[in-house]
């Protein structure tokens, strides 16, 4: 602490009364007060904020920084305003201000910020861009002090598209600062810290490194695992363990937030809700009214996965199952804060496909597994988007020198000259306009994302894409779009503890319209349910093989295990299951959903019509000999192919998808939805003919 700056230091002691700092903010001091790059890791709770702030804070108090000179930005508006008013005090501590910044605000508060700069901005990156793009904004002056950036909950940008738009916003604001900007990244545990810290650092030379102490001793997480068969029976066990305590439970979709909500209020239990198609303040109502409540229940999506303060909790309860080891963590994290209390989390699964599920992902994550944080492969849409919002930015653009807002955001390089093909292709679409050496916005660019639609080319990178399933007019649930990649394979999709025929898919309205199926059979066993990537079902696999989960099984759980083991009792640890059906084949492949489906077209198109499902993919095969003679081609066409063949409307469903050149989008695309190392794992494993087990 005697590294900081004594008036930081003096009222660290006495303002905040702490004695002694985090072992994560002692070992951030050094490094972030010499302006190194800096990737911050810890669990929820852990002084993240602080960490980061006090060395800028003395930095901004020793070298006499100006306003605005720290950018601090945050996935969402919703932690956004619960971290205002603590870095606002922490800043007014020592005579600097801070002021937050997000869609929601007055025009005359935006105007007080425009006027009078605070010291640290609280933002997200897309407000971020707004301002660059405004013309109520003289953005040369506003963003010449910036100093250092803060990127809270990096690991919720760095896997999708909205990390390279934060990636591209922060070159760009690089462009116009006169100083290198330092970047400090904030992140739970992920499976590749060092390769996370390599993205966010950019083409900066400084000396970048990943900041993560050790953990001091902690006692065991008291995971446990149950099932119940259906929101109803969830409903009721929630109402009746824990009383007089504090319980977040995580749904992963919003209509089964609303559903759980409503069974549990009908048992007169104060819940509440918070997912995202909820009005900011009414989540905020809700968020607030839990935290200073004591025996109630909030129900959310991941919204509240991410370090929004509710309060000390007591309870995690999961229904089904996350689909990321990282995100369990984020959620197991929420409690186990306070003194003499420890990380707990009880899964409640509401079907048996879901119940594997969390099976495996408590297992995976005994292993000690974390899915790595990997950037989305060849982001063309993210360039030709930041290309109009540079002409917005700067009225018009030169051929020669566009590029340079650009030159520090890494995904340019990996284009290499297929930037100049997408440049082409704006041009010949009338997006852009060519006219004396200069481009500006074409009539096409001005109609679609001009001044007068901009928040179109601004609000897009909010949420990943998942389509609404419907039964007629009911809502049942929310699905990966990974299910629908092409016309000819329309699945069955397990919800809500049954099996589902999928009529139609609508990609405009991000709508599936379903059927129920008859019949009584195990839903597990029959439909393409949630998107699952290849380790997490290989642990399912190994689970069904007798792998030990690391956690407490309730009865009904422990019984249900015992049958779906007896059920895959002719699996084997070094082979492939095949499985000679009345009229059909399956191969279990445990393989996820990708690399299936990829497997199902490769059979389909050497004759043997196959449907996939996330476990196994089924042949219309006379006998398993027929499907052995047709495997190793199979494969080798998988390996050659490393993607699924993507309907036109998978396609256009990626935003921009208009401005991208087809061959350019196809090849995006692919790229991001390979699955070779599933595909070569199996080509490793022989498959292995057993006849008719008991499958109930």
């Amino acid at each position: 602490m005697s590294q900081l700056h004594p008036a930081l230091t003096y009222h660290i002691t006495n303002s905040l009364g702490w004695s002694h700092l985090r072992p994560l903010q002692k070992s951030a001091i050094p490094p972030l007060l010499a302006g190194e790059d800096a990737l911050l890791v810890a669990p929820t709770a852990s002084g993240k904020t602080e960490a980061a702030l006090f060395p800028l804070l003395s930095r901004m108090l020793s070298e006499h920084w100006q306003p605005l000179s720290v950018l601090y930005l945050c996935p969402l508006k919703a932690l956004i305003n619960n971290l205002s008013d603590r870095i606002e005090y922490l800043c007014g501590l020592v005579g600097r201000s801070a002021r937050y910044w997000h869609g929601d605000l007055s025009q005359a508060h935006r105007k007080k910020i425009r006027l009078d700069a605070p010291d640290i901005l609280i933002t997200t990156p897309e407000s971020l861009e707004v301002m660059l793009v405004s013309r109520t904004f003289n953005h040369r002056t506003f963003f010449t002090q910036i100093r250092a950036v803060v990127v809270d909950e990096i690991h919720a940008f760095g896997g999708d598209d909205r990390g390279w738009h934060l990636s591209a916003v922060l070159s760009r604001i690089q462009a116009i600062s006169a100083f290198p900007i330092q970047r400090v990244g904030l992140s739970a545990t992920v499976g590749n810290p060092e390769g996370l810290l390599t993205w966010f650092k950019g083409d900066a030379e400084r000396p970048g490194r990943v900041i993560c102490p050790p953990a001091g001793p902690r006692a065991k997480p008291e995971v446990i695992l149950d099932f119940v068969g259906s929101y109803e029976n969830a409903a009721q066990v929630i109402a009746q363990l824990h009383k007089g305590e504090k319980r977040l439970v995580f749904v992963d979709s919003r209509s089964g937030v609303e559903r759980l909500t409503a069974l549990l209020r009908a048992r007169e239990v104060e819940t509440f809700a918070s997912h995202s198609s909820l009005s900011q303040e009414e989540r905020a109502i809700s968020e607030r009214a839990f935290s200073e409540s004591r025996n109630c229940v909030i129900v959310a999506t991941s919204t509240l996965e991410l370090g929004i303060d509710v309060g000390d909790l007591d309870r995690v309860i999961q229904i089904d199952s996350p689909s990321t080891v990282a995100g369990f963590l984020q959620r197991l994290g929420r409690t186990g804060r306070r003194a003499g209390t420890h990380a707990n989390c009880l899964f409640l699964a509401t079907d048996e496909m879901r119940f594997l599920q969390a099976a495996g992902l408590i297992h995976l994550w005994g292993t000690g597994f974390v899915e790595p944080i990997v950037p989305p492969a060849l982001p063309y849409h993210i360039l030709a988007q930041q290309v109009m919002a540079l002409t917005l930015q700067e009225d018009q653009l030169n051929p020669s020198n566009w590029e340079n807002p650009l030159k520090s955001w890494p995904a340019l390089k990996e284009m290499g000259a297929q930037k100049e093909e997408l440049i082409k292709f704006l041009l010949d679409q009338g997006i852009l306009f060519s006219d004396q050496g200069v481009w500006m916005m074409g009539e096409q660019g001005e109609k679609q994302y001009g001044f007068r639609f901009f928040n179109a080319l601004f609000s897009v990178f909010m949420a990943p894409l998942l389509l609404k399933v419907l039964y007629g007019r009911t809502e049942i649930g929310e699905v990966d779009p990974a299910n629908f990649f092409a016309k000819e394979h329309l699945p069955v999709i397990s919800l809500g503890g049954r099996g589902w025929k999928v009529e139609a898919v609508d990609w405009q309205r991000k709508e599936v319209q379903v059927q129920p199926l008859p019949g009584n059979g195990r839903s597990m066993w029959r439909g393409s349910g949630p998107a699952i990537h290849f380790e997490l079902a290989q642990a399912c696999r190994q689970v069904l093989l007798g792998a030990e989960l690391g956690c407490t099984l309730s009865q009904r759980a422990s019984n249900l295990l015992s049958e779906l083991r007896q059920d895959m009792a002719g699996l084997d640890p070094a082979s492939l299951l095949m499985v000679n059906r009345a009229k059909s084949i399956q191969l279990w492949t445990f393989a996820g959903s990708l690399a299936n489906l990829l497997l199902a077209q490769c059979l389909t198109d050497c004759g043997l019509k196959t449907q996939p499902s996330v476990y196994f993919v089924e042949s219309e095969a006379r006998s398993g000999a027929q499907f052995q003679a047709v495997w190793p081609k199979v494969l080798q066409m998988a390996q050659q192919r490393i993607a699924p063949t993507l309907s036109p409307e998978m396609e256009s469903g990626l935003k921009f998808a208009e401005c991208v050149p087809d061959q350019l989008l196809k090849k995006c695309l692919q790229k991001r939805w390979g699955c070779s190392h599933a595909i070569n794992q199996l080509a490793k494993t022989n498959p292995n003919l057993m006849e008719n087990p008991d499958f109930r």
